[in-house]
């Protein structure tokens, strides 16, 4: 089940692989996504998916977002992991006070990075609050224009309030640490950032705990269980490139003191098995869930805790089961798996 809308943006980012395709090494060696795959994506929508309507978004389901995101993932995993931190901070689109969300999502071109956890401070003043603080994994700044980051919210005098809100600031009032330097994912560009004494307004921050603002189904969900369920669809995309990458090696590759091939052997085609199974298993779970969570907001109902439970064990298992998977196939590979090609 999808809403309209949501085929043609699949389609879209489809359409987009030989713009990705061309620039692979780029991604991995700059550590960023180039200019040029950013502005594909853009085009394709894949950052606007669970924008509000009336901010001019797609307002798609969860699930068309899961299938994109999966499906840029099994082209580059840093590709669909950015990809999925874009689309997840759309959603505050709905969230945010609509002063804020309109001076943030009216761009339409506009991407979000930053950082859920409360490392920053947040100290009340008049019409908002000072920020300072340093957040890590910052997914996708390099080609972000606003940033958020969680704060604690501290009273003038300096007492803490026990609260915390996330505040949302342009990119141009953070700076930028360059620590992203690791062995996977690296096209992601998740530095860390830091800012120092910023206003922020109170238009542009907002608390897990308060209400939607915007009316509809995708934004009564409980968020950052449904966002679980698209970062676990980055996994998933990597685990069937590696399954697809296996069966071409072992159309080519001759294993030490054998005659035929890798893939006529009968611990090769039972790794293959085994790994095609864990992975299928761990999707029909994940979208299995989430399409049941779709149906009870669909109906203006509240997710049990249940039904939320559901929601984060189904994306931790869909998560094990690609791991699981790719596991099966390197070990399956052999020496040819630790190359690039």
């Amino acid at each position: 089940m999808t809403m309209s809308g949501g085929s043609s943006t699949l389609d879209a980012v489809r359409s987009a692989a030989p713009i990705i395709d061309e620039h692979l090494e780029t991604i991995e060696r700059e550590r960023l996504l180039p200019k040029a795959v950013t502005r594909a994506l853009i085009d394709a929508g894949a950052f606007r998916m669970l924008v509000p309507r009336s901010l001019g978004g797609d307002e798609l389901d969860p699930m068309t977002v899961c299938e994109v995101v999966e499906d840029l993932s099994i082209r580059d995993g840093a590709i669909g992991w950015c990809a999925m931190i874009g689309a997840c901070n759309g959603l505050f689109g709905g969230l945010l006070p609509r002063i804020g969300a309109a001076e943030i999502y009216a761009d339409r071109d506009v991407v979000l990075a930053g950082q859920f956890r409360p490392s920053g401070i947040a100290v009340q003043v008049d019409g908002g609050y000072s920020v300072t603080g340093r957040w890590p994994f910052a997914s996708g700044i390099m080609h972000s224009r606003w940033l958020m980051g969680g704060c604690q919210i501290v009273e003038p005098s300096g007492t803490g309030t026990g609260a915390a809100k996330l505040m949302f600031m342009p990119r141009e009032d953070a700076t930028v640490l360059d620590t992203w330097h690791v062995g996977g994912l690296r096209g992601t560009g998740s530095h860390d950032f830091e800012v120092k004494d910023v206003f922020v307004p109170a238009s542009r921050t907002v608390s897990f705990a308060d209400p939607p603002v915007e009316p509809g189904p995708l934004y009564d969900l409980p968020s950052v269980a449904m966002f679980a369920t698209m970062i676990a669809s980055v996994p998933l995309g990597i685990a069937r490139h590696a399954i697809e990458a296996f069966r071409q090696l072992g159309d080519v590759k001759k294993p030490t003191f054998s005659q035929g091939l890798l893939r006529d052997g009968a611990v090769a085609q039972s790794h293959l098995g085994e790994a095609e199974a864990s992975l299928r298993a761990g999707r029909a779970f994940l979208f299995e869930s989430l399409r049941s969570a779709w149906r009870i907001a669909q109906r203006g109902e509240r997710l049990t805790w249940h039904d939320r439970g559901l929601l984060w064990l189904s994306a931790t298992q869909a998560v094990t089961q690609a791991l699981h998977a790719v596991d099966l196939v390197y070990r399956a590979g052999g020496a040819a798996s630790v190359y690039t090609s």
